[in-house]
């Protein structure tokens, strides 16, 4: 059985700049990507057709891409090989073809069409207004709650901040990666703000609640929620994997926005609301 070995960082080596600096300023970055994407796009991430509406159109054979590209009209606005089973991942815009014209044509061509997957425009406009708003409500909701758990505002503002950041850094790779806003990366999304809650929340009792000081406190917090976080990770590296391997590429995006949402985590919990709650413990209780 593998075992996390959690080192016992010193602490008092790091001011609370120095710790807050490194996470806050991967969070300035990663909100410049999404600003920037919005301004190019008008969007902050590309939405899938989950969201968009279009037509998802898989089929087998063995002919080259440029052949597979010029066998459809109008053309597919992307195409992905999948070498484990010989088969071509399609996607066309909404109204560009009906179903029926696409399944035609890949018969035409000689293609085995082994699914076919559609969705309106206007179905596709509402799922993504509700899925948005889950997020949002999500976010609030849990931000009150801590809020309510903690009745003082540097401990609380710290579980918000890593939260929103913890979400924001793997919006901003999505850019980046060209992985495309759909009900399974937002599903992913709403899983980091739970993780993110947690492994803060844990960190937070630890240092509030129980007794043993500052850095004794982190430490034990820390062996627990650096190991449920790594543990993690690794479950959803090796999911990435297979699924790119089989090409599930829905898996395989929930899978990469969740590893880098988890070693962002990483991150926040044990430099940013660390720094936080020392200020607040030496510091701001004083005030």
């Amino acid at each position: 059985m593998v075992e996390f070995t959690v080192p016992d960082v010193d602490y008092t080596q790091y001011t609370n700049r120095q710790l807050a600096a490194i996470p806050l300023a991967v969070l300035a970055v990663a909100l410049l990507v999404i600003a920037g994407w919005f301004v190019v796009t008008g969007a902050p991430v590309d939405p899938g057709i989950d969201f968009t509406g279009g037509t998802e159109l898989r089929i087998a054979t063995d002919a080259p891409q440029s052949e597979v590209q010029q066998a459809f009209s109008p053309a597919p606005d992307s195409i992905r090989a999948v070498p484990s089973d010989n088969t071509y991942v399609l996607t066309f815009q909404a109204g560009s073809a009906t179903t029926t014209e696409l399944e035609e044509q890949a018969a035409a061509a000689g293609y085995e069409v082994r699914s076919i997957d559609a969705v309106s425009a206007n179905f596709g406009s509402d799922t993504q207004f509700l899925a948005l708003g889950g997020v949002a409500v999500a976010f609030v909701g849990m931000s009150l709650l801590v809020f309510a758990l903690f009745r003082t505002f540097v401990p609380s503002i710290a579980v918000v901040i890593s939260a929103f950041s913890d979400i924001v850094i793997p919006v901003a790779l999505m850019n980046i990666l060209g992985i495309e806003l759909s009900l399974g990366t937002v599903a992913a999304l709403l899983m980091l703000i739970g993780y993110s809650v947690d492994s803060d929340i844990l960190l937070n009792n630890h240092v509030l609640r129980r007794s043993g000081d500052f850095y004794e406190s982190t430490y034990r917090a820390m062996r627990t929620g650096v190991t449920m976080t790594l543990t993690s990770i690794a479950a959803m590296i090796v999911m990435t994997i297979t699924a790119t391997i089989f090409g599930i590429q829905l898996l395989a995006a929930i899978g990469t926005v969740l590893v880098f949402g988890l070693a962002a985590d990483l991150m926040n919990t044990y430099l940013l609301n660390v720094s936080l709650l020392r200020w607040y413990k030496y510091e701001g209780v004083k005030r």
